[in-house]
């Protein structure tokens, strides 16, 4: 049953992995029902804080020429337009004109765009290009899921994940290259941050996956009667998406154009570790749905999982979700849950979990640790999962348990890391490359 756990669950369980498809991020919730619980004493026992294995060293990004034109927002693409020569009066015009060929469309040559004049669509290409990320690779796992190595400018890499789902497939996207936040349960939290993306590099990924599964409309097609292939969005890539909140919301306000990709906001979530001040902005200059990594019931235990908790505890945090303006129970806030053997995982953590999201509407995501080499910590017994989960379901919380996808090509969650030139070369050779 969703938003429930049965204990029928575990014959679908092979392996050590449930074999049901992952979960819908806005399950409906059941009404909330307070159980008297005492507030057992916390648990200890995290480890430490792993150290990240690479050096941040900022790198120039390439000299600019002509301006690519994914990820300016309506007004940028406007005065871009205007500044290569296009009349005033005419930019409004051309700004529709150009955006639904590459947003709607998918379309990347100006010569193909064939509403527009001939010496237009020449003036067009003296000035600008329409460039995406360049697919490195791409690893297809046994369960369908799709996991691109994706090169940006400078030469750096990400990873984006797509994963397919019956009506329906999510593409989890990539805000940085590595991270700060050094979660000792994350991959992605052992490479340091490189650099933030640009917002043509957030939503250039989801033009890329378009791409690859050949989603964009046939000629003399509309978009609408187009099967959606990529039908969701969810910011839980490598990078902490509010530390890079105003690309991350230029590129999302792209993605939910109506003329262009046209996805809703409430296809579109963005996970956070807890960036306190940047709750309140996601919620009126983006409008989507929120997932908070959550994982652990004390300060303590969170401080060692998320150091964030450091800077924003969770009484902090707990407050900035409360007040979130777009909080309601259609629009409830998704708590991400890992389950670490012998860590978060007991009883007593299930109970004060409710305790602590009493009065939020929300819905619990309990997460299978996803291991990966050297990890410091072990997936919980199935057992125990299904026990946390009964606890929080029957305090009134959907608690999903969501089934690991692509963990056969490193693209679960939480395994993300990419192979980036930047480590593979020596600390001169890019110290180099930066005074260039």
């Amino acid at each position: 049953m969703r938003g429930g756990v049965s204990l029928s669950r575990k014959m679908d369980y092979m392996g050590g992995l449930p074999r049901s498809r992952i979960v819908e991020m806005n399950a409906p919730a059941r009404p909330v029902v307070t159980p008297a619980v005492a507030d057992p004493a916390p648990q200890t026992g995290a480890s430490a804080p792993i150290t990240q294995d690479v050096l941040t060293i900022p790198r120039k990004l390439p000299e600019a020429g002509r301006t690519n034109l994914v990820g300016l927002t309506r007004e940028q693409l406007r005065d871009a337009l205007i500044a290569a020569g296009t009349p005033e009066g005419q930019a409004k015009m051309r700004v529709g004109q150009v955006w639904q060929w590459i947003y709607q469309k998918g379309v990347r040559d100006f010569a193909a765009m064939t509403n527009l004049a001939k010496d237009y669509r020449a003036l067009l290409a003296e000035n600008f290009t329409v460039d995406v990320p360049e697919l490195v690779s791409r690893q297809i796992s046994a369960d369908g899921t799709r996991k691109y190595l994706v090169r940006i400018a400078g030469g750096h890499e990400v990873q984006t994940v797509y994963i397919p789902e019956e009506g329906r497939g999510t593409l989890c996207i990539s805000s940085q290259v590595g991270c700060t936040l050094t979660c000792t349960f994350c991959h992605t939290g052992t490479q340091k941050l490189v650099r933030n993306l640009t917002p043509g590099e957030i939503v250039g990924q989801v033009l890329l996956a378009r791409d690859d599964l050949g989603e964009w409309p046939a000629p003399g097609r509309a978009p609408k009667d187009e099967t959606r292939l990529l039908s969701n969005i969810v910011l839980m890539g490598m990078g902490e998406p509010l530390y890079n909140f105003d690309a991350v919301r230029d590129a999302m306000k792209i993605a939910m154009d109506p003329e262009g990709i046209s996805l809703s906001r409430r296809r579109i979530t963005l996970s956070t570790s807890g960036v306190v001040p940047m709750i309140a902005r996601t919620a009126e200059e983006i409008g989507c749905q929120l997932a908070i990594s959550f994982h652990a019931t004390t300060d303590e235990v969170r401080d060692k999982l998320v150091p964030i908790n450091k800077k924003w505890p969770l009484k902090e945090l707990l407050e900035a979700l409360r007040t979130y303006p777009k909080l309601s129970n259609s629009e409830r806030i998704t708590f991400e849950y890992v389950m670490l053997k012998g860590v978060n995982d007991s009883d007593d953590d299930a109970r004060r979990l409710v305790k602590l999201i009493r009065g939020i509407p929300a819905k619990i995501n309990l997460i299978p640790f996803n291991e990966w080499p050297g990890a410091p910590y072990q997936r919980s017994d199935w057992e125990r999962i299904e026990s946390f989960a009964e606890i929080v379901y029957r305090a009134g919380y959907a608690s999903p348990i969501r089934t690991p996808r692509g963990e056969d090509i490193m693209a679960a969650c939480g395994q993300l890391k990419s192979a980036t030139e930047r480590a593979r070369k020596s600390r001169a050779e890019i110290a180099a490359e930066t005074s260039r």
